[in-house]
């Protein structure tokens, strides 16, 4: 009987202690699985699980931390360790060398996409996969000091404006019931944001670790994005019903062959309309400002820090300026929602405009981190307008290729600023006043096109087939 007593005492103490185990496993499990399962329960919210669009705004996600991942790798090891004028002179020549293919291949990307099958989920895929093996060139370039490095580098940035461009054509086939572009564009948008924001410092504490650590965290990052590409529904491919939209305001704006072929395929039919159009000039404006500013300012800032920090932390002010800017941008578009695109865009551009001239007149530390910030707020929410003018304005048979094709027009208009940005002097005010020209080409252009859209009520000719 006393044997049976100690027996049930050590059994229950046994009991008490696997029970114990056990609630410390939770404890130490909860943070994560609970962190995991908020962050599914907000990206699936409101029939985006249902649709796939939470999976594509998961996709998202882990495209901006990667992206960021590369970015810290590359600017504290790579950017400041060659002379300013050299680094200027390797980054134009790839940029060169390995956008312009891009550039000239852009126009084509949507329709190829549209006849092969898995297409687009393939070619996110893809763009996941080059950059998680160029992850690792990179890595083994930085440690052997290889020339290597900088076309790897560029090959990424061209992988992600290329996966860019597909998942702006992938957004519309998967929104939910009574679920509006501009709200699903937000919420991918901010996805990434927060990544970004969360990625930033986790990368910054893995270059402590060693130069290549970041990089490797990075390859990681984009061979779960790559599974996770396959994973969106099979609709992604499916270019059923689907016609490829003509970027002209009308068909009196129609040329080549497109003009001769109206009786045939009615091409008026794929015709995006005045709103739209204007809208897209002026997004270029503000998308090549965005891609002059990150060129140039990188390598001002290296030469001519703000007053009082070095050229690192410099660099971090304005990229967290821009960032918060964009999400606030971001998420005031999505309050607003559709309302008055045209003017928005047309406020959005002015005030990026005056903003841009008054930093260069009175060029300075705190004006260029307020730039940065306007810039980034205005683009995100012009470009969110935009998207509202397709889908109000754009048949929906070819809205799907309206996306696409206005996202690769400003994907170009990044790398023209981007370009302009690296092979100017670096002088702040002389660089910001041609910033300002760009924008104010693209506004002047077309501001009185966008009023007149919004007098006469803001809504298209409806157009059926």
């Amino acid at each position: 009987m006393a044997t049976a007593d100690r027996r049930g005492v050590r059994g229950g103490g046994a009991s008490r202690v696997g029970g114990a185990v056990r609630s410390v496993g939770r404890a130490l499990h909860f943070p994560v699985t609970g962190t995991a399962r908020g962050i599914r329960k907000a990206t699936h919210a409101h029939g985006a699980g249902e649709s796939g669009l939470g999976k594509l705004i998961e996709l998202h996600a882990v495209n901006g931390a990667g992206d960021v991942m590369i970015t810290v790798a590359l600017a504290s090891t790579v950017f400041f360790s060659v002379p300013t004028d050299e680094a200027r002179g390797r980054v134009a020549l790839y940029l060169a060398i390995t956008m312009a293919p891009f550039t000239v291949l852009a126009p084509v990307i949507g329709p190829l996409l549209d006849r092969l099958p898995h297409g687009r989920r393939a070619a996110m895929a893809g763009a996941m996969l080059a950059r998680a093996l160029l992850a690792l060139v990179i890595s083994g370039a930085v440690a052997s000091g290889s020339l290597e490095l900088y076309p790897a580098a560029l090959g990424v940035l061209v992988a992600s404006k290329a996966y860019g461009v597909v998942r702006s054509a992938v957004v519309p086939r998967l929104l939910p019931p009574r679920f509006s572009l501009v709200k699903a564009n937000s919420r991918v948008t901010l996805a990434g944001l927060l990544a970004t924001g969360v990625a930033a410092p986790v990368a910054a504490g893995l270059h402590r670790a060693g130069d290549p650590w970041p990089l490797y965290g990075a390859f990681v990052i984009f061979v779960a994005g790559t599974v996770l590409s396959f994973s969106l529904p099979p609709k992604v491919d499916s270019a059923k019903g689907e016609d490829v939209a003509l970027l002209a305001a009308d068909e009196q704006h129609l040329h080549g062959p497109y003009r001769k072929k109206e009786q045939v395929k009615r091409p008026g039919l794929r015709t995006v309309g005045p709103a739209v159009t204007h809208a897209l000039g002026a997004n270029a404006s503000l998308r090549c400002l965005s891609g002059f500013l990150i060129f140039f300012l990188a390598f001002l800032l290296r030469e001519h820090p703000l007053t009082g920090e070095s050229a690192a932390v410099s660099l971090g002010i304005v990229g967290v300026a821009a960032g918060v800017g964009n999400a606030l941008g971001t998420a005031v578009g999505a309050w607003l929602r559709s309302r008055a695109p045209e003017i928005i865009i047309v406020t959005a551009v002015a005030v990026v405009l005056g903003t841009t001239i008054v930093a260069a007149l009175f060029f300075g530390a705190f004006l260029v981190a307020c730039l940065a910030a306007v810039a980034g707020f205005g683009q995100a929410l012009a470009k969110l307008a935009l998207d509202a003018l397709i889908q109000r304005d754009v048949p929906e048979l070819v809205r799907t290729s309206a996306f696409a094709r206005s996202e690769t027009l400003l994907q170009m208009a990044w790398v023209f600023g981007g370009a302009v940005g690296i092979v100017l002097p670096l002088n702040g005010t002389v660089g910001l006043l041609i910033g300002a020209a760009f924008v104010a080409a693209g506004w002047l252009s077309t501001v009185k096109g966008l009023l007149a859209s919004a007098r006469h009520g803001g809504r298209a000719r409806p157009r059926v087939a």
